[in-house]
């Protein structure tokens, strides 16, 4: 029997400038075509905006309660039981949770239109760190959706 996937983030290193796993991961995900530093760069021009929009407050704290404040606790998954498909409300793991609100800060980011990158990222960030903004939008869609088909939980076996 094949051996089970082992995650590579025990090979991740921390960011160059301010030691976090957490911001390298997040550099990861805003790169595009193996372009890490100019990744590098537009995250670190996000911080330093950051840095004006919420005076008194150290901009990696504000990152990481951001990527707290989008993480989802619930989400609905479809199970398919007899002939029908339910959407059952499961528990998200960290690690997922993580993951999707990378993705989604990071695709909200890149949708919006008219700024320049590391502009749109600072707003998306500092929305999030207040609780508001699309990634926050999104994440409450979810947890509304789940809790509509509380009913079906029972599913999740």
């Amino acid at each position: 029997m094949p051996t089970k996937f082992k995650s590579f983030e025990v090979y991740l290193k921390p960011d160059p400038r301010f030691q976090n796993r957490l911001v390298a991961k997040f550099v990861n995900s805003l790169m595009w075509d193996g372009k890490k530093s100019m990744a590098q760069r537009l995250f670190y021009e996000a911080l330093e905006l950051i840095k004006k929009k919420v005076p008194g407050v150290d901009p990696v704290e504000v990152f990481t309660k951001a990527i707290e404040n989008v993480k989802p606790r619930l989400e609905v998954r479809s199970r398919r039981v007899g002939g029908a498909t339910y959407q059952v409300p499961m528990e998200v793991t960290p690690k997922r949770q993580l993951s999707l609100a990378i993705r989604w800060i990071v695709g909200f980011t890149r949708k919006r239109k008219g700024k320049p990158m590391a502009v749109k990222l600072a707003d998306e960030l500092a929305g999030a760190f207040k609780n508001e903004g699309e990634a926050i939008k999104k994440r409450e869609e979810l947890h509304k959706m789940a809790e509509a088909n509380k009913a079906f939980a029972h599913f999740a076996w």
